[in-house]
């Protein structure tokens, strides 16, 4: 197959044949990038140079300072199941290596596997949560990701009426005076050993805050007792009343009763 190459060292590569009954052919179709990846992979390596994964690919590059150990559990995975991965015999990595990661079966439902372009800020906006809480959850000391890395998500937003998921600049005090209870009552129905609130927590609510038979309104940007007076035909009087407030002052997201 191949003539007249002079000093050029030639390979041949075959998949198999397309008209071939004795070969898969749908899945040479469909496999045709996987396969000329693993051609480029595997010249690269018996040239002795670097490998450079196909952005978004299931590999890791190994850098200073790693191990089989710390890239294992960066990735959420053990180091046996690197090792079986990469066809290993031992622990010994070199820099510039390119590991394939292990695929696993995700059996938490609040996960998220690490893709090519990713950042913490981008994950916590796309999961309505936050770097900081990200890093809390993952025991993360610094923003850097790797592609196919596992992170843990925070549970989802639950859809009871009676739950509230603590924001920026929340404390106790102002959540118990949003809802109209204090902050014992939140301390006892959430077992809270402190004050101390994290951004992301969901706090229960008691259910006797806002009865089913009772109108409501929730403060919006904008809004004064006056002009929330005025839309239901009441007075800002009779709100303090119903509502036990200490002053006019609103809080965007606090409930009120109407009657």
């Amino acid at each position: 197959m191949q003539r007249n190459t002079g000093n050029t060292e030639s390979i041949t590569v075959e998949y198999g044949f397309l008209d071939s009954k004795g070969d898969d052919v749908e899945q040479l179709k469909n496999n045709w990038k996987n396969y000329a990846e693993a051609v480029v992979r595997a010249i690269v390596e018996y040239l002795n140079l670097n490998y450079v994964p196909v952005p978004g690919d299931n590999y890791y590059t190994v850098k200073s300072g790693d191990s089989l150990w710390s890239i294992a559990k960066k990735l959420g995975v053990t180091v046996d199941e690197l090792k079986s991965a990469n066809n290993l015999a031992s622990n010994t990595l070199k820099i510039g290596q390119v590991l394939k990661i292990p695929s696993k079966e995700i059996l938490e439902e609040n996960v998220y596997i690490v893709k090519n372009g990713d950042s913490l800020y981008k994950i916590a906006i796309e999961n309505n949560t936050t770097v900081d809480e990200l890093k809390r959850l993952n025991n993360l000391t610094s923003n850097l990701l790797s592609i196919g890395q596992i992170l843990k998500l925070p549970p989802k937003e639950m859809t009871q009426d009676n739950t509230y998921i603590v924001k920026k600049g929340d404390s106790l005090y102002k959540i118990a005076q949003m809802y109209n209870t204090t902050v014992s009552e939140l301390i006892n129905l959430n077992n809270l050993t402190s004050t101390t609130l994290r951004i992301g927590q969901v706090l229960s609510i008691p259910s006797s805050v806002v009865p089913s038979s009772e109108q409501t309104y929730t403060v919006k940007s904008g809004d004064s007792l006056y002009k929330i007076a005025k839309k239901y035909n009441t007075t800002v009087a009779e709100l303090i009343r119903l509502n036990n407030l200490n002053s006019d002052l609103l809080i965007i997201g606090q409930v009120l009763k109407i009657n």
